[in-house]
């Protein structure tokens, strides 16, 4: 017996997965903008099935995207409708203190781990558009197939990222790849729209025999011969009364019986003299709806160069620094337009100057960036204020005819939830107030976020009868008892909380988890920085053992003893 092995790239250090916390999201409402108030919770976690209004999903991030794609897997999963990202390019620059093999393992790891996640938060009909230069184009396809799956591969456009020569390398590198996968290539492939029929295309329809059904143009009525059957080779009358073979190697694409059926229709055109070679005619009112099929040569005339977007980024804000290579509009517009539809989502990791989300915005979808560095507010908020306010000019904004509205809430990922303390002990972070601490457990312990007004035990639900209560404080069997009450008989509810004296058996509806105990193995705590500057061939953390990290807890009788 022969055993099958799976094809796959190999890499120092590709075993090794971070154990992410999953960290909440705080919004900073001095630069949100133009953002409608929430009802409570006035946060981010809303419940997963509350319905999307306009623009109410749309959310500049600021930290880690790692972390940040983590924080958005538990509402967005499956939602996200297109992802495009413009990730480092591994060009050098990233790792000089390491060798080549170091160098693209750990890029390939820090991609492979953001990959895993986006593929999460895509929609089954969702696809995933990644722009890179030749550097890595190639292994990335690999990590990607990995991930995606190779039968979910679309297509690798060429982009025509520049129109000028560059004169100082032996050959002037004209063109980046911008690899597209899909959820579900079916899927995709079921929704994905055409491009708009362009003037070159309209140039070609004309109306030389005044038909009545308007413009047409015509295409070849004779086919390849090798898989024709008899009755497509015949000899054709022309309305000339000239008899005519079809071409060697070819046949006609009709029957003789269908062809005089086309022909009596006015469906085959033979030129104004009517002794031309049959051509059919495609009528532009039957391709209006279906537009063009894209391709996957993208020309600089058709989306714009990073040149253009320089330029463009130069007038609408002068006062602050360029990026080196932002993509242009144009670019970001066809990849919109051919994956999204109005209201979808869009996400964009990797936000740089905010092109993804201006775009996206301009067109009426909804989205989401998310950026590490300081031009997070120095660049991307003006930019987008600027967008909402009607005042960018440039860009796509004629061609969609956009005027301004709408708004943005501007997020900050929060601290972790448990530091160590003074003496290397594991306890929830002083900065953690009690809303905090609240949504954080939810999101740990797989609860929707959802403080009852009037209850105070409900902080959150996981189905219509199953609730959490987060407390800092210690329970009394009087304080249980008294909740095990209110809860009765047909309601559950997990209680978190500091720690608990009780015969825990008495209270049936209820579960008791001490914290910071019961999360302390679920997540790599105090980590903030998964960019590339982390070393991933590095061992995974271990983490202490929960008796003697809370041995401060002994004596206290606990039903957590795992």
């Amino acid at each position: 017996m022969t055993t099958k092995t799976k094809l796959e790239l190999t890499w120092p250090g590709k075993q090794n997965r971070p154990r992410l916390e999953p960290r909440i999201l705080l919004e900073d409402k001095a630069l949100s903008y133009h953002a409608a108030p929430r009802t409570a919770p006035d946060l981010v976690e809303q419940a997963a099935d509350a319905a999307p209004t306009a623009f109410d999903d749309n959310l500049l991030i600021q930290g880690d995207n790692l972390l940040a794609l983590k924080a958005l897997e538990g509402k967005y999963a499956g939602k996200v409708k297109c992802v495009f990202i413009d990730p480092p390019y591994n060009t050098g620059s990233a790792f000089t203190h390491y060798d080549d093999g170091v160098e693209h393992s750990m890029w390939l790891t820090l991609i492979r781990d953001r990959l895993e996640i986006i593929r999460t938060l895509l929609a089954e009909d969702g696809s995933l558009w990644i722009t890179i230069d030749d550097n890595e184009a190639h292994y990335l396809k690999v990590v990607c197939d990995e991930v995606f799956g190779r039968a979910n591969f679309v297509a690798n456009m060429i982009w025509e990222k520049r129109t000028s020569r560059e004169n100082r390398r032996v050959f002037s590198f004209n063109h980046d790849h911008l690899l597209v996968y899909a959820k579900i290539k079916g899927e995709f492939e079921k929704v994905r729209n055409p491009l708009e029929l362009n003037d070159e295309v309209l140039a070609r329809y004309k109306n030389p025999d005044n038909d009545p059904r308007g413009l047409w143009q015509s295409v070849s009525a004779n086919a390849q011969a090798g898989h024709a059957t008899a009755s497509q080779f015949y000899s054709l009358t022309l309305p000339s009364g000239r008899e005519l073979e079809p071409p060697k190697g070819r046949c006609w694409l009709y029957t003789k019986e269908r062809m005089q059926q086309e022909m009596a229709a006015g469906n085959i055109w033979f030129g104004a003299n009517g002794d031309n070679a049959p051509r059919l005619k495609k009528f532009l009112r039957d391709n209006e709806d279906k537009g063009l099929t894209p391709e996957t040569i993208w020309s600089a005339d058709d989306v714009g160069t990073n040149d253009d977007a320089k330029k463009g980024l130069l007038q609408l804000l002068p006062s602050v620094p360029v990026f080196d290579n932002p993509k242009p509009e144009g670019l970001i517009e066809r990849v919109v337009h051919i994956a999204t539809n109005p209201g979808d989502l869009v996400l964009d990791s990797f936000a740089g100057s905010g092109t993804t989300g201006a775009v996206a915005h301009k067109m009426g979808r909804r989205w989401i960036m998310v950026e590490l560095g300081e031009h997070c507010h120095t660049h991307i908020v003006p930019r987008l204020k600027k967008v909402i306010d009607g005042q960018d000019p440039g860009g796509i904004t004629k061609a969609v005819g956009w005027q301004g509205g709408g708004g943005f809430r501007y997020y900050r990922l929060a601290p972790s939830l448990l530091k160590k303390d003074k003496w290397g002990h594991w306890v929830i972070n002083p900065e953690y107030n009690g809303e905090m601490l609240s949504e954080a457990m939810c999101k740990l312990m797989g609860f929707s976020y959802a403080p009852s007004q009037s209850t105070f035990w409900q902080h959150g639900r996981s189905t219509e009868t199953d609730f959490i209560y987060v407390t800092t404080g210690s329970l009394s069997h009087d304080q249980l008892r008294v909740i095990s009450e209110e809860v009765g008989n047909e309601r559950t509810l997990l209680i978190c909380c500091k720690a608990f004296m009780a015969d825990v058996t008495a209270f049936p509806n209820l579960t008791l988890k001490k914290i910071p105990k019961t999360v302390l193995h679920k997540c790599e705590w105090d980590h903030d920085d998964y960019s590339f500057s982390i070393d991933v061939l590095a061992e995974p953390e271990v983490m202490p053992d929960e008796d003697d990290e809370f041995a401060l807890n002994a004596g206290i009788e606990d039903a957590d003893d795992e």
